[in-house]
């Protein structure tokens, strides 16, 4: 849709929640949207996500992923990038990796979302020895895009609510041992009514950026999922890291916003409504 020219084929790597808005449900349309053919591989089933709801139902998937990867092999299909999101178990975690190995090109891109935890604490199931266990998967990604919760998770550290400048700079100069290129660092609030992204190029880190989107005040899940699905189409589409982010943030602010007032959508954001106005923010 937004450039006819990009043939580009990405497989995205995480759950399908039936219902609410996140993860696979999520990042299908949006990066779609940019014109991008987009490829999934659902690492569970969930009748909906964890956040929110009880008594959920789950399909775990980790034993097919092995004969996903050898029929595609034997159809020689490949991918110009792999995106992985919500990952269900430390052994789907080696499989991945075996399929990045296999199915990308040689001059594919990697994005990884350590999608494990949130406001200082972990997401049901998960530990810090997954934690040590996503690390790996981080560090054969060209991108990772963690928040400060999981950031903290990887290297060890304690969470506040709260992190100064310079502890956000110092913690992104941390994550790019865990990362082959980009650390995209969700979640600054130094700053009052505004959310910082660190970007921070791992060959020429003096060059770091913060980009700043206005800060809405309303707590939803998902949103993180929203901000790196338009991350990943941006950079694919050929915006630059900053650029991507800057994209990324307002595009999650602007469904949020779409979101604030209704008391019955407290599972998602509509991303939806947002999508038509993407040539904008490109």
């Amino acid at each position: 849709m937004l450039n006819e020219k990009n043939d580009k084929k990405i497989l995205t790597i995480q759950d399908i929640s039936c219902y609410g808005q996140c993860s696979i449900t999520v990042a299908l349309p949006i990066i779609s949207a940019f014109g991008i053919e987009t490829a999934v591989l659902p690492s569970a089933v969930l009748s909906t996500h964890t956040s929110g709801f009880s008594g959920y139902t789950c399909r775990d998937l980790t034993e097919d992923l092995p004969a996903i990867r050898e029929h595609w092999e034997k159809e020689g299909i490949y991918f110009d990038a792999i995106y992985t999101g919500y990952i269900g178990s430390m052994e789907q975690l080696e499989y991945i990796k075996e399929i990045i190995d296999s199915r990308l090109k040689p001059d594919g891109l990697v994005f990884v979302d350590p999608a494990m935890a949130d406001n200082g604490e972990f997401y049901p199931a998960f530990n810090q020895e997954f934690a040590d266990k996503m690390s790996e998967l981080c560090k054969i990604g060209d991108y990772i895009l963690p928040n400060t919760t999981e950031a903290c998770y990887l290297l060890h550290k304690p969470w506040k609510p709260d992190f100064s400048k310079e502890e956000i700079l110092d913690m992104a100069n941390e994550l790019s041992d865990f990362t082959k290129k980009y650390v995209i660092l969700k979640g600054d609030n130094h700053i009052e009514n505004k959310l910082g992204t660190i970007v921070l190029d791992k060959n020429s880190p003096s060059s770091t950026e913060i980009v700043y989107n206005d800060k809405i005040d309303y707590i939803s899940h998902g949103t993180g999922d929203v901000f790196a699905s338009a991350f990943v189409g941006s950079s694919l589409i050929g915006k630059s890291p900053s650029k991507s982010a800057e994209i990324a943030g307002e595009f999650t602010k602007r469904a949020i916003e779409e979101t604030v007032g209704d008391p019955n959508h407290r599972y998602g954001v509509k991303f939806e409504k947002v999508i038509p106005h993407l040539y904008d923010l490109l």
